[in-house]
């Protein structure tokens, strides 16, 4: 299992390979694959809870989910998310990220310039993974960031001060791909971009639309399976041989 030092130094070397997941039987079979790291995101409120956003997932939530997939990891780096209200001021974000180191993870991911909550984290011992461009928890729509001057001035800087702060590796969502180049340009650590083209040093994914598990799945994503089709089949072919053996 990489340690959150070990990821920091791939910085221009192998890129680095990360899927979220939610439960135990995708953890399984996830830290079979040779993934760097798995982050149990607060997506999961979305595509394993059918909530409407982000925004309704809770700490406890996290830590659930966090307990299960940990249990079925052993070798793959497992981040937890934090999820919203839970990393500032920065004496609830220490409470929070020792909650969900508790429950199993080996890091956490705090989105946008929480700059004095990821130094505390950080001074608490636990290893702090930062979250610029789309910031899902308070984004007021979904549009790709840094298209404008200002915009990406703006990403570049933040990631260079969550760097500065002590950040081992920095995500960025839906980014112009240029100014995703930009900010991996200027950081020492590795950035994981999603949607937000490949000049990053790696990528991360929902697991859920990666394998198809639901009927759509994102424009930028092009599932590699159809998980939900499967289930549907294998079901449909249960009901028929219980009704037929009556």
């Amino acid at each position: 299992m990489l340690s959150a030092d070990e990821i920091r130094a791939r910085k221009g070397g192998d890129r680095l390979a990360m899927l979220t997941a939610y439960d135990y039987p995708t953890a399984v079979a996830l830290d079979r694959c040779g993934l760097d790291l798995v982050l149990v995101g607060d997506s999961l409120g979305e595509v394993e809870l059918g909530l409407a956003s982000t925004k309704e997932v809770t700490l406890e939530m996290m830590a659930h989910h966090i307990g299960a997939v940990r249990r079925g990891l052993a070798d793959t780096h497992l981040v937890g998310d934090m999820p919203l209200g839970s990393d500032d001021p920065a004496e609830t974000a220490v409470a929070s990220a020792r909650a969900l180191a508790a429950a199993g993870a080996d890091s956490v991911k705090l989105e946008g310039p929480k700059i004095d909550s990821v130094r505390a984290i950080i001074a608490d011992g636990i290893p702090v993974m930062g979250h610029v461009g789309l910031l899902p928890q308070t984004a007021v729509d979904y549009r790709r960031q840094g298209t404008t001057p200002e915009d990406a001035d703006r990403i570049v800087r933040e990631a260079e001060q969550l760097e500065a702060a002590g950040c081992y590796s920095i995500v960025i969502e839906a980014v112009v791909p240029e100014v995703a180049e930009r900010v991996s340009a200027a950081c020492r650590v590795p950035t994981i971009g999603i949607a937000a083209g490949m000049a990053t040093d790696g990528q991360v994914l929902v697991s859920t639309d990666l394998i198809g598990q639901l009927p759509e799945q994102p424009p930028f994503v092009t599932p590699q399976a159809d998980v939900h089709g499967v289930v549907v089949t294998a079901a449909k072919a249960y009901v028929a041989a219980v009704r037929g053996a009556g």
